[in-house]
């Protein structure tokens, strides 16, 4: 009981100290004009539990942000993965090029639209994880370009895993997982990499890499964890993980609730959307539970941040920068749905950059 006591207290002091830190960046893809007759104000949320965002100056569906020799780097779904590069994380965010120089290796549908990317640094060598899918199928592939430098060339590896159809596609977990938005961690004691991925159908798993990243370890006997699920995912997902590390925690990250198609799908009741949140365990392949003592793998997870003030609707897309030598502060950061601007897919919005630290 004393320590479920001190295991509660001290991930709340850990999660406030986050907080206060926000970073965001407005959703382009859920963006409509202000005057939009699709905006139903009495179901947002008043609250003032969370803090206001921090906007950047750039429109951005599940950011991945990577800091390196000095300037932070934006990697976006879209178009063969645009890459943006800044030397503050309020901007201004600059295009520099792309991780593909033409549709994906993976043959699938919106092979040329891959989303959701996580760029990591491993062994001197930048890689790319990213989605290739559409939305409501589960025919989907995680893929993988790589590059010595993070604005050289890049080569694409193809697929890493798939899932309903392609190689491997029949064997657990990916006979009843969604290969969609993947995340990357090293074990602190062993180096040894994992990918997290996972949507709806089972919910977040992750498997062991091999040490060159573009193949899973022993593919026909993937030695997979299932770190999240929620019983009833089909109405509210668990999706968009992220992993990060701060001794002696590894905090698993991820979006809950329902997140896209407001206006053509509906909106779910005030509570339902989008939101961010976290579990933790000291090992990196788990058992994750919440601050309430609730493993994840039972529908368990720490609210982090949701809507607010009536501005902030269905944050999700999580990131986190880990603090190191220079900077000891972690930063988190996400998208979200500006309610003074609206929630159709097709218009994007860039806000200004500001402060909105509290």
């Amino acid at each position: 009981m004393v320590t479920h006591v001190l295991y509660t207290i001290t991930l709340m002091v850990r999660l406030n100290w986050i907080l206060g830190i926000l970073l965001s960046w407005r959703c382009a893809v859920n963006a409509a004009p202000a005057d939009s007759p699709m905006q139903p104000p009495a179901i947002f949320s008043e609250t003032t539990l969370y803090p206001l965002p921090n906007p950047g100056d750039v429109a951005v569906h599940d950011p991945n942000i990577v800091h390196h020799n000095g300037a932070y780097y934006l990697f976006r779904g879209g178009v063969h993965i645009p890459i943006l590069k800044a030397t503050s994380l309020d901007g201004p965010w600059d295009g520099i090029g792309t991780v593909l120089d033409g549709p994906s290796r993976v043959k699938k549908e919106n092979r040329t639209r891959p989303w959701a990317p996580t760029t990591v640094v491993y062994n001197n060598r930048f890689y790319c994880f990213y989605t290739v899918s559409r939305h409501g199928s589960r025919n989907s592939a995680i893929g993988v370009a790589s590059a010595d430098s993070i604005e050289g060339n890049w080569t694409d590896h193809g697929e890493l895993i798939s899932t309903e159809k392609g190689p491997h596609a029949h064997i657990w977990p990916y006979s009843k997982s969604n290969a969609i938005d993947a995340a990357f961690i090293t074990d602190q004691q062993s180096g040894k990499p994992y990918l997290l991925y996972g949507s709806f159908w089972h919910g977040i798993f992750q498997v062991p890499l091999t040490d060159d990243l573009l193949s899973v370890e022993d593919p026909d006997h993937p030695d997979a964890k299932n770190l999240a699920f929620l019983p009833d995912e089909k109405v509210m997902p668990e999706e968009g993980s992220f992993m990060s590390y701060h001794e002696p925690y590894y905090y698993l990250w991820f979006s809950h609730g329902k997140c896209c198609r407001f206006p053509t799908k509906g909106f779910p009741v005030s509570g339902k959307e989008y939101e961010i949140r976290v579990g933790r365990s000291t090992n990196v392949r788990g058992p994750f539970i919440d601050k309430n003592g609730v493993p994840l793998m039972k529908g368990g997870g720490t609210t982090v941040y949701a809507s607010n003030r009536g501005v902030v609707y269905a944050p999700g897309g999580v990131g986190v920068i880990s603090g190191n030598a220079s900077n000891a502060t972690d930063v988190l950061y996400y998208h979200y749905l500006n309610t003074s601007i609206g929630f159709t897919d097709d218009v994007s919005y860039t806000s200004d950059p500001g402060t909105g630290r509290n």
